[in-house]
């Protein structure tokens, strides 16, 4: 479901993977973190179900987690992928709850963070609330919990068996490297065990299920005592207590579950596979059979893939990528589970090196850190990483922070408050227990390797799905007794009162900009120096080098080299990442509160000193065109770039993506990085924006020390040129052989600062912002075209795209495209009725609140502000603003942006199969262009 765009909150969650483990570097700091103190309540229903309540007054908003202990672990022979095909069944309607009304109900009442999602041993719904909706919250999950039975039919089963495997050939069959770790994933394991498929399953597991199924599958496991409901935030235990009981009390216990007690066979011999996919460079993957969560070496082993490939420190990116640039990226993870984990390696090569080199490169380093050991700095950095990741993960109530972690550990551990234990585990970790453990699990002949090269890939059978049988209305009996006062809806309670962060500013005598928010919540802090200038200020003949120069800024300074830099971030177990989007860069850092005077002090030292050392450039442009290359295979990425360029032409800075093209990256020279650098890295065109546990006078005085004798010219004008869209209507990119097709229809919107914006946000929530939008309703749950299709505008300080976004089956596409201009030109012909568009307006203004739950949230916020010159109180003004909005000036709005006739159809997908349903579309020209979003020389210009 959609939450508000945050303009740099992905540039620090990106900054969890920027750092690593290496030897050497800074002193460690003296004193480690204090744990934070969870305050909770858990206590278990006669019924079974486990509750645990967590009172957090940050927001006034409440996080309601509800995990059923059962998952692939628990399916039958014959029926893998059952778990998640069911976890899509409970959205489907419940007794009191028709088909869609839930979704409707919790969006108008401003749920963010709503959704599910199955992993191997559990399955989690999830919602993040105002806090007087409580009780909506908790009515919809008890009446999924206890009355899903009684309406339970086969028009539900089909269209949800559509979605799954919609899903699957969004996520895996057209998703680069997808079938590479399903064929990972089913050499680790044989084929009986629970573990061997994939989450989502096969096309024929999706269609083997049976109603008889689902009933049984529900009966068997989503009983209360086979629960736990995690509800944490803006809560009163005492009412809270009384309202679960209320709406889970009286609902039947189900049958005990047995924990799933399977016995996984070992490696004995290493298993070797090659498997061929739709990608323009090689990758390995290594895997092993590792200990149990929270058994021992568990933990261990989580040190171990922070050292190996926790980032620009680690000891495979810094062999493989940094010092023999013959791979692309590094990753490793100890997936940890109930039954057994796994330990994963993946290494993607740069352009002409092979999987046999990198699989040699990857055996030294694991043979060394066997053989030798990690030093102690490198496992107290690892520690104090991983440390500072969990928590952060706290800092949200809702989605996978807060309420989730605590079921989490309940699940596994019983205990929700094991975070302590967990931490005190983690500290105690020694250079000698990680060898141990790498030594005792990480043997060459107990492990796969895959190699996932260029060529056409084995898709497995994807067959039509078969008519649904004409008598299978199912057994619609339930299971719990009828009670009537829960057909309705529980009133809201009280709105709360909601004060949103608006910062604090004042302004160097340099002309730098700063501005804070204090946040004692955590011991936790979030910076970001930005500046306003990004891709909109790319010279025309290089595109993307705004990117370039931030990629680099990290990368060497006048005092400290690339590797110093990652190591002394690393070692003060923050993390820091500098990038660039459309309409600023920044340099980002999310810190501990007890080191971040130290890294502050590197973050200013890589804002205002960097070096553009020549080997360092050439590093970062051979990465650059490998991102290039995988950009390419992502049919997405692919579509968002050719509308790019359809929309804006090759002459403006917004027609492209954010690496540019290839020409422009081999051309960019080290006084291009150092001259763009000079002209926008000026105080008078910065903010440096401080969240988190730091007082003003701290901040004044850090602000002053580093950025201080900070000098530089005028910010330069912002002049970003008249966008020149194609005169075709279609714009085609070939896939050969996809199965779906990535559909983007375009037309020029609005810039940031439109004092239209309300009406604008309102109307697109309600055309295809919501999960209940009418694009998605249409496409997705009434027609099975898609996995999800949504739309949304870009601001931009010009105006900025408006775009319909969604992959959808291939044989589809001109039905899609259709249904997708049909609900356009409706969205203007009629007014939304009233219901729809108090819904939509309420979306977008009860929400508010969550999007300011973490440091980095507010930062990104205060930053917008800055960016798009909008007065720090502007978030503080907006809910009047959005309440305010009226039908006409939604229908106004789409008139302006909805125009069927201005949407430019971007499709890209097997040419042979989608070019002639567009054509009986009758839309006018059909260009085709490449995967860059360029014209072929042999085509008239634009």
């Amino acid at each position: 479901m959609k939450t508000r765009p945050l303009f740099a909150a992905s540039l620090l969650l990106a900054a969890l993977n920027s750092a690593g483990a290496q030897p050497g570097g800074a002193a460690a700091p003296a004193v480690p973190v204090d744990v934070p103190h969870i305050a909770f309540d858990k206590y278990t229903l006669p019924n079974g179900l486990q509750v645990i309540l967590v009172e957090d007054k940050r927001l006034p908003m409440v996080a309601v987690n509800v995990w059923y202990h059962v998952g692939p672990a628990n399916e039958a022979p014959g029926l893998a992928g059952f778990a998640h095909l069911f976890e899509h069944m409970m959205f489907a309607g419940s007794k009191h709850l028709p088909r869609g009304l839930a979704d409707r109900l919790l969006e108008g009442a401003g749920a963010t963070d709503s959704n599910g999602g199955t992993g191997y041993d559990s399955t989690s719904y999830y919602d993040t609330v105002p806090s007087n909706q409580l009780e909506l919250t908790l009515w919809v999950h008890a009446d999924r919990m206890g009355y899903l039975l009684d309406v339970l039919d086969q028009k539900a089963l089909t269209n949800q068996q559509d979605v799954v495997r919609n899903e699957r050939r969004e996520t895996v069959e057209n998703e680069p490297y997808g079938i590479v770790e399903e064929a990972l994933n089913h050499a680790l394991f044989p084929p009986e065990h629970p573990y061997y498929a994939s989450v989502i399953g096969s096309h024929a597991d999706i269609q083997n299920a049976k109603l008889a199924d689902v009933r049984e599958f529900f009966t068997r496991y989503y009983g209360p005592n086979n629960a736990s409901i995690v509800i944490a935030g803006d809560i009163d235990k005492v009412k809270t207590r009384a309202l679960v009981a209320k709406y889970f009390g009286s609902l039947k216990r189900g049958p005990d579950v047995a924990r799933p007690q399977i016995v996984t066979p070992p490696i004995a011999a290493e298993r070797r596979l090659t498997v061929p996919d739709r990608v323009e460079l090689a990758r390995v993957y290594m895997g092993w059979l590792t200990p149990p969560a929270y058994q021992p070496d568990d933990a261990e082993l989580a040190v171990a893939a922070q050292i190996l490939a926790g980032g620009k420190s680690s000891r495979l990116y810094k062999s493989l990528v940094y010092e023999r640039q013959i791979a692309q990226d590094v990753d490793a993870d100890q997936d940890a589970r109930a039954l057994v984990s796994t330990f994963l390696v993946e290494v993607t090569a740069r352009a002409g090196h092979t999987p046999a080199e990198l699989e040699k490169a990857i055996d030294a380093e694991l043979a060394a850190l066997r053989e030798h050991g990690p030093t102690q700095q490198e496992v107290e950095r690892a520690k104090r990483q991983i440390e500072t990741a969990m928590l952060t993960s706290l800092e949200q109530l809702g989605g996978d922070g807060l309420a989730d972690q605590l079921n989490h550990y309940n699940q596994f551990t019983g205990d929700p408050g094991y975070l302590a234990k967990d931490i005190a585990q983690l500290r105690r970790i020694t250079p000698a227990d990680v060898q141990r453990a790498v030594r005792t699990w990480l043997q060459p002949k107990n492990r796969v390797v895959v190699a996932g090269v260029p060529g056409e890939p084995k898709l497995p059978i994807d067959p039509p799905a078969p008519k649904p049988p004409k008598t299978a209305k199912g057994d619609k009996s339930g299971i719990n007794p009828v009670e009537a006062w829960r057909a309705k809806a529980p009133k809201a309670g009280p709105t709360p009162e909601v004060k949103l962060p608006q910062g604090e500013a004042f302004t160097l005598a340099n002309g730098l900009t700063v501005i804070h928010h204090y946040n004692p919540a955590l011991p936790l802090v979030s910076a970001e120096l930005v500046i306003k200038s990004g891709a909109d200020s790319n010279p025309i003949d290089l595109p993307g080098l705004a990117g370039f120069t931030a990629q680099v800024l990290t990368e060497g300074t006048a005092k400290r080299s690339a590797p110093q830099i990652a190591d002394e971030i690393a070692q003060l177990g923050a993390f820091l990442e500098a990038d660039s989007g459309t309409n600023a860069s920044a340099v980002s850092l999310l810190s501990l509160r007890s080191t971040f005077d130290q890294a502050f002090d590197v973050m200013a030292d890589v804002a205002l000193h960097p070096a553009f050392p020549s080997a360092e450039v050439e590093r970062q442009r051979a990465s650059r065109l490998g991102e290039l290359m995988q950009q390419r295979d992502e049919a997405e990425a692919v579509a968002s770039i050719a509308a790019a360029a359809a929309l804006y032409g090759a002459r403006h800075p917004y027609g492209y993506g954010q690496l540019g093209t290839e020409p422009a990256i081999r051309a960019v020279t080290r006084d291009d990085l150092a001259a763009f650098w000079r002209r926008h890295y000026v105080p008078s065109n910065a903010a440096l924006v401080v969240a988190g546990d730091i007082s003003r006078t701290e901040l004044k005085a850090l602000a002053e020390s580093r950025f201080g004798a900070w000098r530089g010219g005028e910010a330069p004008p912002f002049s970003p040129g008249t966008p020149a869209p194609t005169r075709a209507r279609v714009v085609v990119v070939d896939k050969p052989g996809a199965p779906q097709t990535a559909l983007r229809l375009v037309a020029l919107g609005a810039e940031r600062k439109t004092a239209q914006f309300p009406a604008l946000e309102v109307m697109n929530a309600a055309f295809g912002g919501l999960f209940t939008s009418r694009i998605n309703q249409n496409l997705r749950e009434e027609k099975g075209y898609s996995y999800g299709v949504f739309s949304g505008f870009r601001y931009h300080r010009a105006p900025g795209p408006f775009s319909i976004a969604g992959s959808v089956r291939a044989d589809v596409t001109g039905a899609s495209v259709a249904e997708l201009l049909r609900e356009a030109a409706e969205m203007i012909d009629q007014p939304l009725r009233p219901a729809e568009l108090l819904d939509a307006r309420n979306a977008e203004l009860l929400s508010l609140p969550n999007g300011f739950a973490t440091n980095a949230d507010i930062g990104a916020s205060l930053a917008e502000s800055f960016v798009f010159d909008l007065p720090l109180d502007y978030y503080r003004q907006l809910p009047a603003k959005l309440a305010a909005v009226t039908a006409e000036q939604v229908r106004e709005a789409a008139r302006r942006y909805l125009d069927p006739q201005r949407l430019i159809v971007v499709a890209v997908g097997d040419r042979k199969r989608i070019v002639p349903q567009l054509e009986k579309l009758k839309l006018g020209p059909i260009e085709v262009r490449d995967s860059e979003g360029q014209l072929p020389a042999a085509q008239p210009g634009q």
